[in-house]
């Protein structure tokens, strides 16, 4: 009985030196492993008379108890001093001022999108938005622009390998007038609709990007006529830019999906642009072709079509000189507008 608490005496002693968890396995291998102390002491029961034996037996199990309670308590406690060296190697000064994530904010050619939007649907426009890889059909033909057409050669854009279900070549669209079409085929007269989105043509200096934003606008009715579209437009310009101080002017042009077709040019009657004629964008009747290529009638249905650039609208909204501020990604650029 002596021999048997000596045993749990150096065992328990053993447990407590014990540093790190190796180190424990490693002496509980020397008190209840396969050639342990006790192991062995349970092995010799065999040889002892049956009185001796039970007597034994009984203290060699209350000594394998009493060393596997104290092997427990010492593996928790263990654990609990890594955890507390982890939580002390990783504490971090709650005192200190918080740091916060930085705000982002819409990016200006975005605001001026969502405003364009907000203010045609105030006049009952809906708003339209379709692919961006297009159908030559779409983008070019069906706008009266066939194949070897002038015109195409001011839209330079970038083609895409392929061709959809139909045959037709694909490319990244050069302006939003597709949606033009595609709107139409989809709705009854009378029709009013913006397309606002991004297009891309093969262009880059300090006023043109090879991705840029245009808003395209229609409207179809059978009565729909030139001076609803310098209404339209010219009221459009003053809610815009919150001034009647400008003034505006339609300038006769060429586009081959309108016709008359017009510029549409405006000048501040004060600040930095004070007196100075800009491009704002391009407009005029819809063209009997396109007319038909909506699947109207174009005797009976008329009306008027313009596409303005966002880049520009933006630019001229909060004084920007170069458009390739909006493509930079510089933050000290952007977070005046956050």
């Amino acid at each position: 009985m002596q021999d048997v608490q000596a045993i749990v005496d150096r065992a328990l002693a053993e447990f407590g030196r014990a540093s790190d968890p190796a180190a424990l396995e490693n002496a509980k291998a020397r008190y209840l492993g396969k050639n342990g102390e006790l192991t062995a002491g349970l092995k010799s029961l065999a040889a002892l008379a049956p009185e001796a034996r039970r007597s034994a037996g009984a203290a060699i199990n209350a000594a394998k108890q009493a060393i596997e309670d104290a092997l427990e308590a010492r593996r928790a406690a263990l654990a609990h001093e890594r955890m507390q060296a982890r939580l002390a190697q990783e504490a971090f000064d709650v005192t200190l001022p918080g740091r916060g994530r930085g705000r982002g904010g819409v990016h200006p050619v975005i605001r001026t999108w969502q405003r364009v939007e907000a203010l045609f649907r105030t006049i009952g426009f809906d708003v339209a938005d379709g692919p961006e890889i297009e159908t030559d059909w779409f983008n070019f033909t069906a706008l009266n622009q066939p194949e070897n057409h002038p015109a195409r050669s001011m839209h330079d854009t970038f083609y895409v390998e392929g061709h959809d279900a139909a045959g037709m070549p694909l490319l990244l669209r050069t302006h939003t007038s597709p949606m033009q079409v595609r709107y139409a085929r989809m709705h009854s007269a009378p029709i009013k609709v913006i397309a606002p989105g991004r297009t891309y043509r093969v262009d880059s200096d300090a006023t043109h990007s090879p991705m840029f934003h245009q808003v395209e606008g229609l409207w179809i009715d059978e009565d729909v006529s030139f001076a609803d579209l310098k209404g339209v437009y010219t009221d459009f310009l003053h809610r815009f830019f919150e001034t009647e101080a400008l003034e505006v002017r339609f300038r006769p042009s060429f586009f081959p999906f309108t016709e008359p077709s017009a510029e549409i040019d405006m000048r501040f009657a004060s600040g930095p642009l004070k007196g100075r004629w800009l491009e704002i964008s391009g407009s005029g009747q819809v063209h009997p072709n396109v007319v038909r290529n909506f699947g109207l009638d174009p005797e009976r249905y008329i009306g008027f079509a313009f596409g303005s650039g966002l880049e520009r609208l933006t630019m001229l909204r909060y004084g920007i000189d170069d458009l390739r501020l909006f493509f930079d990604g510089d933050l000290r650029f952007l977070s005046q507008f956050a």
